[in-house]
């Protein structure tokens, strides 16, 4: 984050911010090392990743389907890591023995998710294959490694208003800390649903054998879901979205401008406009993946309860529990210290101050997208199939979700596997260059990754080269970074001679999918085995 935050008592008007500034605040008067709980970092050489996710406790942040789309009743699902041998782990119940390598956690989506009633009812949290939460750690008092989210934005689509509200998630077979709040929907509201991860992958599960039908629910494709992310009614809601725009109803702001930014990247940048997610300037190798949602952990009880102001003032030394997001990236790290503003709604769950969510980060992007448009490319492995190969129908439906176009041969040109790697090297390598002082003044939002935001985002970029296979296509890692003993970063330069990526007609080797050339894949199970840094 911002030094400000950090250092200096003045507030930022913004009640996001301020409750992420506060939580730096006290972070950084508490012991650094008895705090700080995350996930095994791995040092950045091809082929390896990292999946980092921090939480501080007291009152601080944390910084990264067994049946595919619909219709699934609460049953287990199938867990890559359900034949591991069990040993201790915390827990936020009572001591038990959990998977310590699980990677996998159920979600259950209750009955009509997108009603009033559905909203407020808490989702649970809980272990694949008949496991319990505390047999495999899905719990939210380990959220730091196998946290769930919710995030629901509304749309009034008759007048083009938008809402934010943030459904709990529960550990199953506990209660709420707080109640929540059951939010007023405007007559008609069309919503949309992100649900995020912290571990790799999340199976959506129905309370009901109709629920995941009736929220138009979607894991992934038959066989092969997404694994952190997953999405209900979001190809509704944008379509009305952009109905709603067309129609002069809803009105998206300007991203807006920075003085602060030092333009970079030539014709193929952004000048100094303030950066989006389809900026080719801040994406990594899995674009607009997970939400910017906060939960509160009472730590004695495990319990958890929506981020309200109230909340806070009823649960004294609650944890702040967040989800790694390149949206809370963007939103809550990046903005801040360039001086600008995502776009932001009321909060019908905490008395309407404004807040973010990766829907609006997404329909800022749609309405002011850059000339040169980071959409999610086929070699995210979000999107590759359960082969770990090109997926068109897989990253399409992704895509639809977050109110993508589809591939085409038009946005091919930007977003395609080779020319995504080129313009992730010929933009982002010069805007990080260019603007290194006044980043490597912010927080990291993850120092296991790098010590500054600067290092953080260069060792991200670093990584995602490699992840995305990018060496495939003729070009070079433009980024060389020093690392720590630890993995992270602690220094970076940068090369910023314009490539051009060659055999672009190349199915790119992907990490693990057994294709000849292909680097073994290394790390977590699977899905997310790719996430350079939870963000």
């Amino acid at each position: 984050m911002p030094r400000s935050w950090g250092d200096s008592d003045t507030e930022v008007s913004d009640p996001m911010l301020n409750r992420l500034r506060f939580a730096w605040r006290r972070y950084r008067r508490r012991n650094h090392s008895s705090r700080i709980a995350v996930t095994v970092a791995i040092p950045v050489v091809l082929g390896l990743v990292i999946g980092v996710v921090i939480m501080v406790a007291g009152r601080s942040t944390v910084t990264d389907l067994g049946d595919a789309a619909l219709g699934a009743s609460a049953s287990p699902s199938p867990s890559a890591a359900s034949s591991m041998a069990p040993s201790t782990a915390p827990s936020g119940s009572s001591t038990a023995t959990t998977t310590a390598a699980n990677v996998n956690c159920d979600i259950i989506v209750p009955a009509n998710p997108l009603s009033a009633r559905g909203l407020a009812t808490p989702y649970q949290l809980t272990g694949t294959d008949g496991q319990t939460p505390a047999q495999s750690g899905c719990e939210m008092s380990n959220a730091v490694n196998l946290g769930a989210f919710v995030q629901a934005t509304i749309l009034n689509p008759a007048t083009g208003k938008l809402f934010v509200y943030d459904p709990l998630v529960i550990t199953q077979g506990t209660t709420p800390a707080v109640a929540p709040v059951v939010p007023t929907l405007p007559r008609g509201a069309i919503v949309t649903i992100d649900l995020g991860f912290n571990g790799t992958d999340l199976f959506q599960v129905g309370a009901t054998a109709n629920a995941l039908r009736s929220g138009n629910c979607v894991n992934g494709t038959s066989g092969s879901i997404f694994g952190q992310v997953s999405f209900c009614n979001g190809v509704n809601f944008f379509n009305a979205a952009f109905r709603d725009e067309s129609e002069g109803k809803l009105v998206v702001p300007s991203e807006g401008t920075s003085s602060k930014i030092v333009a970079s990247g030539g014709a193929l940048g952004s000048g100094q406009n303030c950066p989006e997610t389809r900026n080719f300037d801040m994406v990594d190798q899995d674009p607009s993946d997970n939400v910017t949602t906060f939960y509160l952990l009472d730590p004695a009880t495990g319990q958890t309860a929506q981020d309200t102001a109230s909340n806070t003032a009823n649960i004294p030394g609650s944890t702040l529990l967040a989800n790694g997001s390149d949206n809370t990236l963007l939103d809550a790290f990046m903005d801040p210290l360039l001086g600008c503003t995502p776009f932001q709604a009321p909060d019908l769950a905490n008395n309407n101050a404004p807040t973010s969510s990766q829907a609006m980060d997404e329909l800022l992007s749609a309405a002011h997208q850059p000339t040169v448009a980071a959409l999610v490319p086929e070699n995210d492995e979000m999107v590759l199939n359960s082969s770990g190969q090109l997926d068109a129908a897989k990253t399409n439906l992704y895509r639809e979700e977050i109110g993508q176009a589809p591939i085409s041969a038009q946005n091919n040109k930007t977003s395609s596997p080779a020319m995504f790697c080129q313009n992730m090297v010929d933009i982002q390598t010069p805007f990080l260059a260019a603007n290194q002082a006044l980043l490597s003044t912010g927080q990291s939002p993850v120092p296991g990754v790098g010590d500054n935001l600067l290092t953080f985002l260069a060792n991200r970029l670093s990584m995602s080269f490699a992840n995305l296979a990018c060496q495939t296509f003729g070009l070079m890692n433009p980024v060389t970074v020093t690392l720590n003993g630890q993995g992270a970063a602690t220094a970076a330069t940068f090369n910023t001679t314009k490539q051009t990526a060659t055999n672009t007609g190349t199915t790119p080797a992907m990490p693990g999918s057994g294709t000849p050339g292909a680097p073994g894949r290394t790390g977590r199970t699977h899905h997310r085995t790719m996430d350079p840094s939870g963000m």
